[in-house]
């Protein structure tokens, strides 16, 4: 019935898909309720199959000496045939080959001493804070290793409370 009524239409770019459900629907008067999703379907299916074109929301017949359309984006390389007698070696598969549970475990490394000062390597730990309090309020104080000064900017002096100094001639 579809390829009857593109070819009964006989537009030039395709007919679309409201023009191909009312020629049938004027040949044929007694169509099911669901005429028009059966339609879309056949339409889909004949488009997959390359009985019919799609372009610019019409529906063509394929032309049989046309030379199939291709997809979009880059084409495939063209794949050399390779000469008789290689045997091509199968890939390897993605990621990391799995462990053998058969295997025995390596043995452990020898940690190696360390020569010069004994100090450790890296930034040294952090030192727990004290509190202390003094004059009525309380002031942290972190004693740094090397030095024994508190890191950070010293905290501001406070001056003592004025008195009221009298001069006298």
């Amino acid at each position: 019935m579809i390829m009857a009524a593109i070819a009964g239409l006989d537009e030039k770019n395709g007919s679309n898909k409201t023009s191909i459900s009312k020629y049938i629907e004027s040949k044929y008067r007694d169509l099911p309720a669901g005429h028009t999703t059966l339609l879309s379907h056949h339409l889909n299916r004949m488009k997959s199959t390359g009985e019919l074109i799609f372009w610019k929301n019409n529906y063509m017949k394929a032309d049989p000496n046309a030379p199939p359309r291709r997809g979009r984006g880059r084409p495939p390389k063209p794949k050399v045939p390779l000469p008789p007698g290689i045997v091509v070696s199968t890939a390897r598969p993605r990621g990391r080959p799995p462990k053998d549970p058969n295997a025995p475990p390596k043995p452990l490394k020898p940690r190696p001493t360390p020569i010069g000062s004994g100090k450790p390597r890296g930034r040294p730990r952090k030192i727990a804070r004290s509190m202390e309090e003094t004059n009525g309020f309380t002031t942290t104080i972190v004693m740094a290793m090397a030095t024994g000064r508190p890191r950070g900017r010293p905290p501001k002096v406070r001056p003592a409370s004025m008195t009221e100094v009298s001069v006298q001639n």
